[in-house]
């Protein structure tokens, strides 16, 4: 089993709920029946009264979780040349049912983000309600490696980013540390990695019963102290300036040349994150752009169905099974774009991914708000 529960007593008789994610071979990355049995076993925990507060973790000290096992997804696609394979349908649908539990959870839910959080990772995380990272944490959306584009709710996270860094990190999939992650909003706390215990010792010794949120807080806050002098040094924040002026283009097409001139920049962070563009998918760089766009008055429900429709589509194309081959499968890291050139795609293709590709109504319609 890729995935462990635990349901822990604490001093009042209150219980706290521990979702582990067990698949460290694979960085934790998230199989189709892992989605479920989380999803699921959260669904029970909101229902049962004696648990006040969830706790989302992963085993082994490399990653919290590096994604979706997007593996199986790209061989069905495969499979299925021109056409939604079913794994995608339920794949995806159940996926985004999950991070839009987590945003709307009735009760406190934790997400400890150590080490690698990519992708699917990230999903989770942000639909926590105090989302943890630590000194070892590497985050990214890094799907325009792989010809996918950044979803798991990250039109609505990436949207509300200060300036341009938003679209800056779906088009380059730059890697970010803990500290940029709570400069940018997008984590709460920032805990040493060895203090997973002493948080969970402290919330069983809280009185849930009363000023929960008061508490929570001190512990939270006391923990964080400790830490501080582990905290890293700021990596985006510091150059929102240069890039919010390297992106005020009017077309992807200026953006991505924009980016492709920095890889012999002096600052090898934007070097970097120059070539992961240069080598990735125009395709994708093209549904970032108009995602990131489009998704700035959306709700959040909203925003998932946008992303299923997205994630259908890019399955419909061939440019996220060859990414996945060439990244993750034969790994020869050569993939073959249907579209190599950013100029060459074809405005129809980008238009047609956010139409619907299923008959009938949005299976991912009943999603309500807050």
């Amino acid at each position: 089993m890729n995935l462990h529960f635990e349901e822990l007593t604490g001093i009042d008789g209150a219980c706290l709920g521990i979702a582990t994610l067990d698949a460290e071979h694979t960085l934790n990355a998230l199989s189709l029946p892992m989605i479920q049995d989380l999803d699921e076993r959260l669904e029970t925990w909101a229902r049962d009264p004696n648990i006040v507060c969830v706790l989302l973790r992963g085993n082994g000290t490399r990653a919290f979780c590096a994604g979706g096992e997007v593996r199986s997804l790209a061989q069905a696609c495969q499979a299925h040349p021109g056409a939604v394979p079913p794994l995608a349908s339920v794949f995806f649908a159940s996926e985004y049912r999950l991070d839009y539990r987590l945003h709307t959870y009735p009760k406190p839910v934790l997400c400890w983000a150590h080490g690698y959080v990519l992708g699917g990772g990230m999903g989770l995380l942000q639909g926590a309600r105090i989302r943890i990272v630590t000194p070892s944490s590497r985050l990214a959306m890094p799907e325009i490696g792989i010809g996918l584009y950044p979803d798991v709710g990250a039109s609505w996270f990436l949207s509300r980013l200060p300036g341009k860094l938003g679209l800056f990190l779906g088009l380059t999939g730059a890697q970010m540390n803990g500290r940029d992650a709570i400069d940018l909003g997008l984590a709460d706390r920032l805990l040493a990695d060895d203090q997973q215990e002493e948080l969970i010792e402290g919330l069983l010794r809280l009185n849930w019963q009363e000023q929960t949120a008061i508490q929570l807080n001190s512990l939270l806050k006391a923990l964080e102290h400790q830490a501080r002098e582990q905290q890293p040094a700021a990596q985006w924040l510091p150059l929102r300036e240069r890039i919010d002026a390297l992106l005020d283009v009017g077309d992807v097409r200026c953006a991505w040349k924009a980016i492709a001139q920095l890889v012999e920049d002096a600052d090898k962070r934007l070097g970097r994150a120059a070539r992961q563009l240069k080598e990735g998918c125009p395709l994708t760089a093209h549904l970032v752009w108009e995602q990131i766009a489009r998704a700035r008055h959306l709700s959040l429900a909203q925003v998932f169905q946008m992303e299923y429709t997205l994630s259908l589509n890019c399955c419909r194309h061939p440019e996220f099974s060859e990414g996945v081959r060439a990244r993750l499968i034969d790994k020869d890291g050569e993939p073959r774009w249907h579209w190599p050139d950013i100029g060459a795609v074809p405005e129809a293709v980008v238009e047609a991914h956010f139409h619907k590709a299923w008959e009938g109504r949005h299976p991912l319609a009943d999603l309500s708000d807050y």
